[in-house]
């Protein structure tokens, strides 16, 4: 594929990804990786003949990179999205001071664990937690109102499986974290802020993490530092810090309702194609 075509796809990825993770406060991951690996699978770019270290370099490496990409993309939005929730006031610091160190060893093995998937399981848990999270957009569900949020131990345990899920789905985490506070019923307002503030460590963790696990498989002279692939990572952030706060805008005069259950249903057909790529 020619390198304009190819970066001009990333910029319209990204373009999407931050407008409508503006419009309906999601992670820009869910449309990110998806949408990278169908382009690196279409564009050839790391299939098993020309990958970085060959053909034992593992055929999951596509979707390694994808995942990779995506997080050091959300790097940048989950910094600014952080800084505007924490000058609004709106974030729980009980549960950032209680979930950060656990949820940074969470993404950050996350990259170790991933790399040990084949294909198909990497590609069918993605699809299936595509699947999780256009259910939360469709549902209308209210936690129990006696619910709370658990002590320190139950806490860490739940911040590293966030951690681990965020950086295996290549994602900030807030459709893994939001549903869980919520869950224990902290008002979705001072979810989102806390999910958006927890953002930030999770994919700089997490693209640490993938880094690290992947420096001995590809170089730099390849455009990869560890997995993650520098010239999509460019085009993806240059399109999402311009368009994410487009969404925002859009989002005070838009009902998000409607949308949220389209892109709920938009989610499920990408996820059934991610969990039929893994097997085709």
């Amino acid at each position: 594929m020619d390198i304009w075509v190819f970066t001009t796809i990333c910029v319209l990825v990204g373009a999407v990804a931050g407008f409508l993770g503006g419009l309906l406060g999601i992670g820009g991951g869910v449309i990110i990786v998806p949408a990278l690996i169908l382009l690196f699978d279409s564009a050839g770019t790391f299939s098993s003949a020309n990958a970085p270290g060959g053909a034992t370099a593992g055929s999951n490496l596509t979707t390694l990179i994808a995942i990779a990409t995506s997080l050091g993309s959300i790097i940048f939005t989950a910094a600014a999205a952080a800084r505007s929730q924490i000058r609004a006031r709106m974030v729980e610091w009980l549960v950032v001071r209680r979930w950060v160190p656990a949820i940074i060893v969470g993404s950050y093995l996350a990259g170790f664990v991933a790399a040990e998937l084949g294909v198909q399981l990497l590609r069918c848990l993605i699809g299936v937690f595509l699947l999780f999270v256009s259910g939360v957009m469709l549902a209308n569900w209210k936690p129990a109102p006696h619910r709370v949020l658990p002590g320190r131990v139950a806490s860490a345990a739940m911040a590293m499986g966030a951690g681990l899920i965020s950086g295996i789905a290549g994602i900030g985490g807030g459709n893994v974290v939001v549903p869980t506070l919520v869950f224990h019923n902290v008002p979705v307002h001072r979810a989102t802020a806390t999910s958006s503030t927890l953002g930030f460590p999770i994919a700089l963790a997490g693209s640490l993490g993938y880094i690290h696990r992947g420096w001995t498989v590809t170089t730099l002279d390849e455009g990869l530092l560890g997995f993650i692939y520098l010239p999509a990572l460019a085009a993806v952030v240059s399109a999402t810090v311009v368009f994410a706060p487009l969404g925002v805008r859009a989002a005070h005069r838009l009902p998000p309702q409607p949308l949220k259950r389209a892109f709920g249903v938009l989610l499920i057909l990408v996820s059934t194609r991610m969990i039929w790529t893994a097997f085709s």
